[in-house]
């Protein structure tokens, strides 16, 4: 109810009175909790794909060069050697969770966290006062757009987390930006002491596949055992980063070594069955499209949705044509329709295909569907959840939910029909 009444108040105050109010509390939770990220190395990652992913391997790299780690990302708060699952369903909580966080951390000993940040944060003032050490740029792709107004709006939004780089009080600042994307190059003109482009064509020979796949840096081979170009691009930015603090390419290769799954992300589902299933967070035509090339070499059985009913409506064709170009089988299903109808949600996605796909909008029954088709050589991809605990409805309802859960539960039964043992 409090919740509620202060949006409705929020909702009517002038834009510029709304942010000066954001800025306010940013500034007195890092009053309250001493501005812990000064005490610190903490690194910022923003981008439209792979924050997560990507702050989960800078996180290992650094737990492999000696750091005591903190981590806030989509999937899990981490502090020390305490992980628990982020349930929240937001990237970056607000202002005084992260200053409380960060001084929890201090508390605990750890002398490096590694953030994800958002454009949706950064639009309510979550990234004021925190001192950065480093900021991480990936890409930006379209999202978010009715929130943010147009795209530029929201490629501002991201910016201004560079802008919280080059206020910080750290020395010397670092600045870690992907110039294969359009985008990059803005964040190469942050006046800041260490500026570190990154291109995946800077860094071959390179390959990838389903199975993982290697980059070069600096003259050396470092393997990735995660799915895709996109997972050689995550890599190759947490590692440059990574060198930027004097890491060893030793503690790098043994870190990346130890990272063959990040739950939500192209992740591998083994539950005894002999065909890939992967569980991936994509919701976005680039990070589909990416998720389904990692898998070209085998017959492809795609569920999706079109994640978040109520935005980014322009996507659900689109996301619709490059299932339909890419995918063997579609199986069209519900995420998370809010206060849309679901049923509508699907038909917008449906209208950019070709040819007719099979609707189940019952998303276990949809997942169960797509598992009792595949054989050996084939690979179910699930994707528009990853690591979501629910399924969002009308009213603010939930029903909790796990893709992986569902997954495992769902072949032990296909399993338990034909006869076959489990070996999970």
């Amino acid at each position: 109810m409090i919740r509620t009444l202060k949006k409705a108040i929020l909702d009517v105050l002038p834009k510029s009175v709304v942010e000066v109010y954001h800025l306010f509390l940013a500034w007195f939770g890092a009053i309250l909790y001493g501005f812990p990220a000064r005490y610190m190395l903490v690194v910022g990652v923003t981008g439209t794909k792979g924050k997560s992913s990507t702050t989960e391997l800078l996180n290992a790299i650094l737990e492999e060069a000696g750091y005591t780690t903190a981590l806030i990302n989509s999937i899990r708060f981490k502090t020390a050697s305490v992980s628990e699952p982020n349930l929240t369903r937001m990237s970056m909580p607000g202002r005084f969770f992260i200053q409380r966080f960060l001084y929890d951390a201090l508390k605990k000993g750890c002398t490096a966290a590694v953030l994800e940040m958002t454009s949706e944060g950064a639009r309510q003032n979550r990234h004021r006062f925190i001192d950065l050490d480093a900021l991480i740029f990936t890409n930006l792709a379209p999202e978010h757009i009715e929130s943010h107004g147009s795209l530029q709006a929201y490629a501002n939004a991201k910016f201004e987390i560079g802008r919280e780089l080059v206020r910080s009080r750290k020395y010397p600042r670092t600045i870690v930006s992907n110039l294969d994307d359009k985008e990059g190059g803005r964040y190469l003109t942050l006046s800041v002491e260490n500026v570190v482009p990154f291109s995946l064509r800077g860094a071959a020979p390179f390959h990838a596949n389903e199975r993982g796949g290697s980059f070069t840096l600096e003259n050396q081979e470092l393997s990735v055992h995660l799915p895709g170009e996109f997972s050689l691009k995550n890599a190759l930015a947490a590692s440059l980063t990574a060198r930027a603090f004097d890491v060893p390419m030793d503690a790098i290769r043994r870190a990346l070594k130890r990272v063959t799954r990040i739950p939500g992300r192209a992740e591998r589902i083994e539950a005894g069955q002999d065909f890939t299933v992967v569980v991936d967070y994509a919701h976005t035509p680039d990070s589909l499209q990416a998720l389904y090339n990692a898998y070209k070499n085998l017959r492809k059985i795609c569920v999706l949705g079109s994640t978040g009913g109520g935005r980014d409506t322009w996507k659900r064709p689109i996301m619709g044509r490059i299932a339909d170009t890419s995918c063997d089988t579609i199986i069209l299903t519900n995420e998370d329709p809010y206060d849309e109808d679901p049923k509508q949600i699907v038909s917008d996605i449906a209208h950019g295909m070709t040819r007719r796909p099979e609707i189940i909008m019952d998303r276990r029954e949809a997942i169960a569907r797509a598992l009792s088709l595949a054989k050996a050589s084939d690979a179910v991809l699930i994707t528009g959840k990853g690591t979501d605990p629910d399924i969002r409805g009308a009213r603010g309802s939930k029903t909790v939910w796990g893709d992986a859960v569902v997954v495992r539960e769902e072949v032990e039964k296909l399993l338990a029909k034909q006869g076959r043992i489990i070996n999970s």
